[in-house]
């Protein structure tokens, strides 16, 4: 085990993985530029270690958590991948029908994380649907390097239909009360502000980090949003003002929050971009959201 502390790591070697999660340089490089922060017992192979994810030890609902039913289930996609599969859970003492909320999963496929806030969503009394987009190029492929390259290589939007689709699963599903949410991170996050745009009757959503849509699709919303932003997180904070703009001169309800001083991606709990308190803070008031638009 590493003895490195967050505390320890160089601002810019975050900004450096950032880069390297999203696609904007290759491994080489990445490894050629982080090297240059390996110094002393900081060596190369811990830096790495300590900024890859860790699944083994950050699980906060078990695949076999009493609390909750989950299982994997294939829908249908017609006008995107196909066949896709998708994580279901479900409190296991449900009363009556519940809300739906479709958790989607950042630029890397239905990884260990995702899976864990769909059960975390489940043990707060709704039906999740976390789908995989992936699933067309044989699913999540068990490591997130490997994930990031074959999302590449899927059509954005053909991958928003995916989840256009996994709506009507979820709103047609026997247990669902017909009203669905969504919470997305990343590219899950700008899937959110999409399904706003494309689903009128969504009932609400959560985009964590997430790319703005364009004012001309913005202006379409009805449903009420709530973004959470990272404070460190530049780029994509670049869009907030005329996002929220248009949602203004649109009278669309939404709540908006920047957590300072910390990184795109705080809310996963498996890599060292993590920060606790902005996490529960943002899950705390996403909960509340759902259970106050959707119950």
């Amino acid at each position: 085990m590493s003895n490195i502390k967050k505390e320890d790591i160089s601002q810019e070697v975050f900004d450096l993985y950032d880069d390297y999660a999203h696609n904007k340089i290759d491994r080489k490089l990445f490894l050629e530029k982080l090297s240059l922060f390996a110094i002393g017992t900081l060596t190369l192979p811990a830096l790495l270690s300590f900024m890859s994810p860790n699944y083994k030890d950050t699980m906060l609902v078990s695949k076999n958590d009493s609390r909750i039913d989950s299982d994997y289930i294939t829908y249908d996609s017609p006008k995107g991948g196909g066949a896709i599969k998708g994580l279901l859970s479900k409190p296991s003492s449900m009363k009556g029908k519940l809300a739906g909320v479709i958790v989607v999963h950042e630029n890397r496929g239905l990884n260990p994380y995702i899976e864990d806030v769909g059960r975390r969503t489940a043990v707060e009394g709704f039906i999740s649907l976390a789908p995989d987009a992936l699933s067309p190029l044989g699913g999540y492929p068990g490591n997130d390097d490997d994930g990031r390259a074959m999302q590449q290589k899927r059509n954005q939007n053909e991958m928003l239909e995916d989840f256009v689709a996994a709506y009507s699963y979820l709103k047609n599903h026997k247990d669902c009360n017909g009203k669905i949410g969504v919470v997305g991170f990343c590219f899950g996050g700008w899937i959110a502000n999409m399904l706003a745009v494309r689903i009128p009757e969504l009932g609400a959503a959560v985009p964590y980090y997430g790319r703005q849509p364009s004012d001309e699709e913005a202006a379409k919303i009805k449903s009420p949003l709530m973004m959470h932003y990272a404070g460190l997180d530049t780029k994509v904070n670049e869009g907030i003002d005329a996002y929220e703009a248009v949602l203004k001169a649109n009278n669309i309800s939404f709540e908006s929050f920047l957590y300072p001083k910390v990184n795109h991606g705080f809310h996963n709990n498996t890599t060292p971009r993590y920060d606790d308190a902005a996490a529960v803070l943002s899950w705390t008031r996403t909960i509340d959201f759902f259970k106050k638009k959707l119950v």
